[in-house]
């Protein structure tokens, strides 16, 4: 289809053509998208999902590229972002949060009301969106034990609302992983608290990230799950992996469990880098490491 054509049909929403991902993605990677999109609402966003069903080029979102890997051949169909889509308010002891909205902002926001419960997320990059996608956690708290509902928007373009029950959570999971819905808002229940606790639990939880990850690099945050009973980043060491390196990326030497760029690698040097640690922790601990990170797009 041409581009005049979906000038036409979707006149007045942002949409850029032949856009490089790199320059939006965390990992600094990633080809062109043909189409990417920046709704401003969710009723731009169900205009251009009903138009890409209707006339069938594939959609997907994208969120805000923290926990994901974008290959080198880019994204076909339309690749939509939320930076637009950020608005919060907080209304007595609960924030709803638009998807697009940075979960680190919505931690603030919570602390400014001296609310409670929100702690564990203040260092976590990622947007609310994919924070419910993905169950993101820290530090023993995780987005389900502070969400009670979301509002979504289905393959087909219809809107619902999910209480966090119907989402399923498990460890940096939800079912929203497999209905393919899209997240548009959510709710999160928390308590009142002191605004000096909170803020004094906010910067220790600041300091301790900024002692343990290579913040200072472009990446895409932890690369692999929690194996049971143990932890990645130390079997990764254990393996002698920090420091190793595949083109421009590689084990981050400040902690284990991230892959940082370093000198303009491409998403094939995390991918390759990636599989060369699972073999090796494999083959040095006999665990089977499991990736967190999510990787699409065309090689």
């Amino acid at each position: 289809m041409g581009v005049e054509m979906i000038q036409k049909e979707l006149e007045g929403i942002d949409i850029r053509y032949q856009e490089p991902l790199k320059n939006y993605t965390y990992t600094k990677v990633g080809g062109k998208a043909d189409y990417l999109v920046f709704p401003h609402n969710r009723y731009e966003l169900a205009r251009v999902v009903r138009f890409a069903n209707k006339v069938g080029i594939p959609w997907m979102v994208l969120g805000n590229a923290s926990n994901i890997i974008v290959r080198d051949g880019g994204i076909r169909g339309f690749v939509i972002m939320f930076d637009k889509l950020n608005s919060m308010t907080v209304n007595g002891y609960t924030i709803e949060a638009e998807a697009g909205a940075k979960l680190i902002e919505a931690t603030h926001l919570a602390l400014r009301h001296s609310l409670t419960g929100f702690e564990f997320a203040c260092g976590i990059p990622g947007s609310i969106g994919g924070a419910v996608f993905m169950n993101a956690g820290a530090y023993g708290g995780e987005i389900a034990h502070v969400l009670t509902s979301c509002k979504v928007l289905t393959r087909e373009g219809e809107l619902k609302t999910l209480t966090g029950q119907e989402l399923k959570f498990g460890y940096r999971h939800s079912a929203i992983q497999t209905t393919g819905d899209i997240v548009i808002s959510a709710k999160f229940a928390l308590r009142p608290g002191v605004y000096s606790m909170i803020q004094q639990e906010m910067d220790r939880l600041t300091h301790l990230r900024e002692l343990k990850q290579p913040l200072e690099y472009p990446s895409c945050g932890s690369v692999f799950k929690r194996p049971v009973g143990n932890f990645a980043g130390q079997l990764i060491s254990e393996a002698g992996l920090k420091g190793y390196r595949m083109g421009g990326v590689e084990v981050s030497q400040k902690h284990a469990g991230f892959m940082v760029n370093v000198d303009g690698g491409t998403a094939l040097d995390y991918e390759s880098l990636i599989a060369y640690v699972v073999d090796q922790v494999k083959e040095q601990s006999g665990i089977t490491l499991e990736r967190e990170v999510r990787i699409i797009g065309e090689a």
